[in-house]
């Protein structure tokens, strides 16, 4: 074995022979000390009072630098083992003139396989070993205690791998590339795993897409560049409930984004008490156009500068009044010693402010006064528009009075249905959304009237998206609510009278009379009627409305809105394969028919009724209790217990105490998902600038089915359908519809390569025919070449004897390969043809 040569002036990561013309090195640890959090500068919320937004450094012991010198000059001093043909063979031990030794497996005089390589300053290298390279499966342990357990290439690592820090509490566990952290891979920055990092690298760096927990429970999730915010990204700060959802640039907020203070509800209050700004940011600050929504109601929209209200701009104050006009320095221009309270509400009488304007339902305000207070008042000015002006006023006076008589039963309404589903709402906030306003109008009984809850949607929606028009997720003020049941009321009462002239209080009396007194609190339906089982259901409200509306189809007439109907329902079961005898078409029309009595019409079936998201949800959590039978729990419990094992506790406390404690290193997304933010109820907030005059779209709870496992025979019969069944029968089919256009190419391909093959046996079949014309025509060719010469060689001979040419060509024979002969019955004699 010989020397191994030293590189003057040079590092290197290798570790080579003589032999092979290479040098080498030892390996340093990379250095894992985090960078600190690149937190934007402080950021002014609605009063104007700072909201510190600095993140503390995270504190971690620097790692000693290890510079990487190369194997100087080793010479093979001694060696112990096995020799053939002169090379090392075999196991053996080398020991070399600087004192570094290596114990392990030889091939023809290389280090070759499993061995033990220890320098002199006590680093050490144990592993695998490929022609006298680190190279493989093995770990680095250096003096100091730091340690490297993974893949190896060239002595350098390479592959997938864990680092662990000198006082071990920091890791690394992922991808490597030369000797960098590179790919995907997770560090933790403490012992405790409380503060880590999982996502992209490129060469030490963090860059792409990661998630990252500061050790004040800060997470940042988004793009990385050269370790910093940079692109789309959402920081959330728990410690003063603040978030940021929007763009990035070098750490700081640079573009189009939200902003969001949480703030607790005040008790008796239905308000979500949270400030947020949705527009442009220019470092940091509120820069440009966007608008602001004040815990109260209130909002903003217009331009900003440096943090404050500057330029044009609108302010709707929470009684729905509008002030437009300039604003300077955050105060209005034409009133500068006018201040704003986002508790109550502001003297008024010396601005010009006008009503509030909502599609086609407003006006101007005509100069009527509100009876119900200034955070309340209704928007039915379109439907004063139809009564006759001298009696605007009285009509608006009396059904306000109206709702003073009812406010009550309209409160408390308002605030059971608000919170169905709301139980752990992260602010406590209960805001009314579509999908509850649902639930109030069935219970209610409002779809008795002849009306479905998609027609109930459509009264509604003025000039809204058609897309949003169904959403679940839209959410609606009390005063909202309050209009809406109006509306609703007007339009049941004349279409059930049309011969009578009802004034708006007589049909919010009549309606409140028949529907909303006797039944308003008497949930009913799959989905609300039980607070646990409503949580429990929750958790696959994204994926059902994802499919929701995969399945709608296009309404035909204004205004063109995706629907469903019980039909579609029933196609969709059909393509899904989820009908069997248990489940048939008559038991899914039975439960539909539960909760709405036009289904049914004595013999005949109305399939044709439109379905919202509401009653699709409830539907097929009743096929889930129908579909799954004793047989089918029994048949998923065995499953379940050969994939969770003998030792796995059935009510899920096995796992309770390990989300404690630091995992293995070989298992980091598990931990980090266990003991982060991933699984509490987070927020998504949908960064979308109000371009139309339409309400904005608030956030929604972002759900996550739980996987656990439960004793009540209903939440198993909704997980097994929806986990086993449904779910996984709509992904297939999903799958099916992307193969469709793939398998058209493939064919179309196919059918391409055999008419190109078709054509080529043709051209081949006529070539050989070709060729085997030209072998028939070459062989006659030679045949009359031979009786020629033939011919010639037997008039040479007749000369030579002296005989008649003609007798001597009569009597020569006729050679067999040329002419074909037959013997005469007289002579005997051959006679040519």
């Amino acid at each position: 074995m010989g020397k191994i040569k030293k590189k003057d002036g040079k590092k290197s990561d290798k570790l080579t022979v003589e032999a092979a013309e290479d040098a080498g090195s030892k390996l340093s640890p990379v250095s894992v000390t985090p960078s600190e959090e690149h937190a934007p500068p402080s950021i002014k919320d609605g009063d104007d009072e700072p909201v510190t937004q600095e993140e503390p450094p995270v504190l971690v012991p620097a790692s000693e630098l290890y510079e990487e010198p190369i194997l100087a000059q080793l010479i093979v001093e001694k060696y112990e083992g096995e020799l053939v043909n002169g090379l090392y063979e075999g196991e053996g031990v080398a020991y070399y003139k600087d004192g570094n030794i290596y114990r392990g497996l030889f091939s023809e005089g290389l280090m070759h396989g499993k061995g033990m390589y220890t320098w002199a300053d006590g680093l050490i290298y144990e592993g695998e070993f490929f022609m006298n390279f680190p190279m493989g499966d093995g770990v680095y342990t250096w003096p100091d205690g730091s340690r490297y357990e993974g893949q190896v290439y060239k002595a350098i690592r390479h592959g997938t791998g864990v680092h662990l820090s000198i006082d071990q509490q920091v890791s690394y566990v992922g991808e490597w590339c030369m000797g960098k952290r590179h790919g995907k891979g997770t560090i933790y920055y403490n012992a405790e795993g409380t503060s880590w990092y999982e996502g992209e690298w490129i060469h030490n760096r963090k860059e792409g897409w990661g998630v990252q927990r500061f050790p004040s429970g800060n997470i940042y999730e988004g793009q990385w560049k050269a370790d910093r915010f940079h692109g789309e990204g959402r920081m959330r700060w728990l410690s003063s409930n603040e978030e940021y959802l929007g763009q990035w640039e070098n750490g700081i907020q640079n573009g189009l984004g939200t902003h969001t203070w949480f703030l607790k509800r005040v008790s008796g209050s239905q308000y979500s008490l949270r400030n947020e700004y949705i527009g442009i940011f220019v470092n940091g600050s509120r820069h440009g156009q966007g608008q602001y929504y004040y815990a109260n109601g209130a909002m903003y929209d217009g331009q900003w500068k440096n943090n404050k209200k500057h330029g044009t701009g609108k302010f709707i104050f929470k009684n729905g009044r509008i002030y437009i006009g300039e604003f300077v320095e955050d105060q209005i221009a034409e009133y500068p010693n006018f201040k704003y309270d986002r508790v109550n509400t502001p003297d008024l009488s010396g601005i010009r402010t006008q009503s509030p304007i909502c599609g086609e339902r407003s006006t101007p305000n005509s100069g009527i006064p509100s009876l119900l207070g200034s955070y309340i008042e209704l928007d039915i000015a379109s439907l004063l528009n139809t009564f006759p002006e001298d009696e605007r006023y009285e009509e608006q006076k009396q059904v306000e009075y109206g709702i003073l008589r009812n406010l009550t039963t309209l409160r408390k309404a308002y605030k059971l249905y608000s919170s169905l589903g709301n139980e752990n709402c992260f602010d406590n906030a209960f805001l009314m959304t579509k999908l509850q306003f649902w639930r109030f109008l069935k219970d209610c009984k409002f779809h008795h009237h002849d009306l479905t809850l998609c027609d109930m949607d459509r009264l509604l929606a003025d000039n809204s998206d058609p897309e949003e028009i169904h959403s679940p997720y839209a959410t609606m003020l009390i005063r909202t609510f309050l209009t809406n049941v109006i509306y609703l009321a007007h339009h049941i009462a004349r279409a059930d009278s049309p011969d009578k002239k009802l004034s708006l209080v007589d049909c919010f009396s009549r309606m409140m009379t028949q529907n909303i007194s006797p039944h308003a609190g008497t949930i009913k339906g799959h989905l609300f009627s039980d607070a646990q089982k409503t949580e429990h259901t929750m958790s696959y409200i994204d994926k059902c409305w994802d499919i929701y509306k995969t399945y709608c189809r296009r309404n035909t007439s204004a205004p063109y809105e995706p629907t469903m109907t019980m039909r579609h329902f029933i196609w969709m079961m059909r393509d899904l394969k989820v009908l069997n005898n248990v489940l048939s078409v008559t038991k899914i029309v039975d439960i539909m028919a539960e909760d709405n009595p036009r289904v049914r019409d004595g013999n005949e079936i109305n399939v044709e009724l439109e379905l919202t998201f509401l009653e699709f949800l409830e539907a097929l959590i009743g096929c889930a209790v129908v579909y799954v039978t004793d047989e089918l729990l029994q048949e998923s419990g065995r499953e379940l217990q050969e994939e969770q094992g003998p030792n796995t506790a059935t009510d899920g406390s096995a796992s309770a105490d390990s989300t404690n404690t630091r995992p293995g290193l070989s298992s980091p997304v598990r931990k980090r998902k266990s003991g982060s933010w991933t699984e509490e109820k987070e927020l998504i907030i949908t960064m979308k600038m109000n371009e139309r005059s339409s309400p904005r779209l608030r956030f929604h709870p972002q759900r996550k089915p739980q996987k656990r496992i439960v004793t009540d025979r209903w939440y198993r019969q909704v997980d097994v359908f929806f986990q086993k069944v449904f779910f996984p029968a709509y992904d297939k089919v999903e799958q099916l519809k992307e193969e469709i256009p793939r398998n058209r190419v493939r064919q179309a391909e196919q059918a391409r390569l055999q008419q190109i093959q078709e054509e080529e046996e043709a051209r081949l079949k006529a070539l050989r025919a070709e060729e085997e014309a030209k072998r028939m025509e070459q062989m006659e060719l030679e045949k009359a070449a031979a009786m020629l010469e033939a011919a010639q060689v037997s008039d040479e001979q007749a000369e030579d004897s002296g005989q008649d040419p003609a007798i001597a060509k009569e009597e020569a024979p006729v050679p067999p390969s040329t002419a074909s002969t037959k013997a005469t019955p007289a002579t005997g004699r051959k006679k040519k043809k």
